[in-house]
C-alpha cells in the first residue's frame, strides 16, 4: 500500500536553529561544513509515503491505519521509525495522508541528521515534524537534547526547548528546563 501524501521565541526558551548556512545560534554559524549537511531543508512532503510494520489495522470509518511492530516509514529519503504509528488520512478519490502519530522510540533520519524523542507528530498540511520527549538531534559530531523539538520542513529550521509537551511557561521537561548539547569544533594544526 502506498500514501501520498511557530514557535514564538521567549526569554525563557533556549533556541537552536539549524539553517542552510550550517548549524547557527544567535547568528553565528558554528560549522561550515554543515552547510551541504542540513537535508531537511525543502523536503518534498508531497512525495509517496512507503511502510512496513509487523501489523496494520485499517480504520476505514475513522479514516486511520494503525501500524505497530518496529514500524518503518520512508519518504523522498526521510526515514520515520517508531514502534507505534497512527496514519490519518482523507479519502478525495485516493488516501491522502493528514498526519502521522508515531510513539515508543521515535526517530527521524535524513542524510546525516538523526533527531530521535519519546512521541512524534509528522503534520503534512503545515510541513512540520514535532518531537516531544527526552528529544536528541545528532548532526555529524553536533549534539543537541531538549525536551520539544519542532521541524519545519519548508525552511529547514529546527526549533528546541526545554519543555514537553502539555508543559506550561515555566514547567520544565527531561532536561530540566534547559537545552544542552555540544559542539564539533574543526581541527586545526
Amino acid at each position: 500500500m502506498r500514501f501520498s501524501g511557530r514557535i514564538s521565541g521567549a526569554a525563557r526558551r533556549a533556541l537552536l536553529a539549524v539553517s542552510a548556512g550550517g548549524i547557527a545560534m544567535a547568528g553565528l554559524v558554528l560549522s561550515p561544513a554543515s552547510v551541504t549537511a542540513q537535508s531537511l531543508m525543502n523536503h518534498n512532503s508531497n512525495a509517496p509515503v512507503d511502510y512496513a510494520a509487523d501489523r496494520i489495522e485499517l480504520q476505514d470509518r475513522a479514516n486511520r491505519v494503525l501500524l505497530s511492530g518496529n514500524v518503518d516509514i520512508t519518504q523522498a529519503g526521510l526515514r520515520l521509525q517508531a514502534a507505534r504509528m497512527t496514519v490519518a488520512y482523507r479519502n478525495a478519490g485516493s488516501i491522502e495522508i493528514e498526519r502521522i502519530d508515531a510513539n515508543g522510540g521515535v526517530v527521524v533520519t535524513k542524510g546525516d541528521e538523526r533527531a530521535s524523542g519519546n512521541v512524534g507528530i509528522y503534520d503534512f498540511n503545515r510541513r512540520i515534524i514535532t518531537l516531544i520527549g527526552n528529544v536528541a538531534l545528532r548532526q555529524g559530531g553536533n549534539t543537541l537534547n531538549g525536551g520539544r523539538m519542532v521541524i519545519d520542513l519548508t525552511t529547514g529550521r529546527s526549533t528546541v526547548d526545554g519543555r514537553s509537551a502539555g508543559g506550561a511557561p515555566g514547567q520544565t521537561g527531561s532536561a530540566g528546563g534547559r537545552v544542552s548539547g555540544t559542539f564539533s569544533v574543526p581541527k586545526r594544526d
